[in-house]
């Protein structure tokens, strides 16, 4: 009888805003980040370098802001023509900030800056936390500038205007100049040759490799890793025979299809090189590998940190040890470790090895209202500010939405009465 006479208490008026209460805030939708920067003509250039470097990257970002440089701007710099992929890759990776950032939120910067994380950090081929971007705003002229949390940094921008809001997943902001992270080593990417080292000989003269050796040149990846031995570099974790010798027969590489083994000898290789007290004093113990840069970010990450005065490298599903150093000259090095390195993507519970898997998802900023910089006003950002180019027509949308939903709503409430 107590629970007749509550529920006849719930009046229509209750069980609506029980029902709104529901409803989400807004709906969530994946974004091609390229083919949203493709409508705009003055950034086909900026849009071209970010499409063939870091594209895969992007598919499952959830809230990111794209500082896009206009084609006038990138044509005063020839920088994106004498660096070697891999770096041009890590410098359009720096115009990536992994969260929403709207132009209300430009407004409570205070003028000593906030920091944000790029995409470039989460590579861990960044010094320090030089792979974020500092971002400050004059309060006597609203313009907001760009520019490394590193002292005296020579590279810096400023927001020219928002052109693209997507609520609260994408905002892209024009700026006047590529950025560069602080201690990028541009001469190194310019002009250092590759070591031409062969990796295949150098694992056969160093003795018990012999399987790795022999793995690497049938799956035709070595080549792909000498040449990589330009730019940023190269770190190798190669598996001694006898690691080899004692992996399972549920877990041999050998019954893999030729596709997967190459990912799984590319989950052995970081595309940067680092000598062994590097790897001791590592800053981000979560390193992507060549398997992520093909299966995408935030997949086929090691784990290295430092165990009992040794190198340990974990997988989730095994945890290895560094050996022995093979070979050791910048731009390479080669180390020896105890146990085959098996990617969790593949051999774990539920591998899932048939597409890219997600990248990790970073914190968003908390929702604030969507009010981008006047046009009429470049690089200021004082007042009021108009909506941007395309905000009108995303926020109608999900407006539609929202009127869609509480229709709905109403004619379950008058059912229920």
């Amino acid at each position: 009888m107590a629970v007749q006479n509550s529920i006849s208490k719930i009046t229509p008026t209750t069980l609506l805003y029980v029902l709104l209460l529901t409803l989400p805030a807004t709906p969530t939708a994946s974004l091609n980040i390229t083919a949203l920067l493709s409508t705009f003509p003055e950034l086909s250039d900026f849009t071209a370098l970010l499409s063939s470097t870091i594209a895969s990257d992007l598919t499952q970002r959830s809230a990111v802001t794209v500082l896009a440089v206009p084609n006038a701007y990138l044509a005063s710099s020839d920088l994106t023509s004498r660096l070697s992929p891999t770096s041009l890759a890590d410098v359009i990776r720096y115009h990536v900030l992994l969260q929403f950032i709207s132009s209300s939120d430009l407004h409570q910067i205070p003028p000593n800056g906030t920091l944000f994380t790029t995409l470039f950090q989460t590579t861990g081929r960044a010094t320090s936390n030089f792979g974020s971007l500092n971002i400050t705003r004059n309060p006597s002229t609203g313009a907001v500038s760009v520019h490394s949390p590193a002292p005296y940094s020579p590279s810096n921008a400023t927001l020219l205007e928002p052109i693209k809001t997507v609520p609260y997943n994408l905002s892209i902001f024009t700026v006047n100049s590529l950025l560069v992270p602080y201690g990028f080593d541009l001469m190194a990417s310019e002009t250092r040759p590759p070591l031409g080292l062969n990796i295949t000989k150098a694992l056969i003269d160093g003795h018990n490799f012999n399987v790795a050796a022999s793995m690497l040149a049938a799956s035709g990846v070595v080549e792909e890793f000498e040449a990589d031995e330009g730019g940023a570099g190269i770190t190798l974790f190669v598996p001694t025979d006898t690691a080899f010798a004692e992996l399972p027969a549920s877990q041999s590489l050998q019954s893999l299809p030729a596709d997967k083994k190459a990912v799984v000898l590319k989950f052995h290789v970081l595309h940067s090189y680092y000598p062994l007290g590097s790897l001791e004093s590592i800053v981000n113990p979560l390193q992507p590998t060549l398997a992520t840069e093909d299966m995408g970010a935030g997949s086929y990450t090691l784990n290295i940190s430092r165990v009992n005065g040794s190198v340990a490298i974990d997988t989730r599903i095994v945890q290895a040890s560094v050996t022995q150093t093979v070979f050791d000259e910048n731009p390479v090095a080669i180390f020896g470790v105890s146990k085959v390195l098996l990617p969790s993507e593949i051999f774990g519970k539920n591998p899932s090895v048939g597409s890219k898997s997600g990248g990790a998802i970073m914190s968003a900023a908390s929702p604030p209202g969507i009010t981008p910089s006047p046009e009429n006003s470049p690089g200021g950002f004082d007042g009021p500010p108009p909506i941007s180019r395309e905000e009108m027509r995303s926020g109608s949308s999900v407006a539609g939405v929202q009127r869609l939903m509480l229709v709905l709503c109403c004619i379950l409430v008058y059912v229920a009465v």
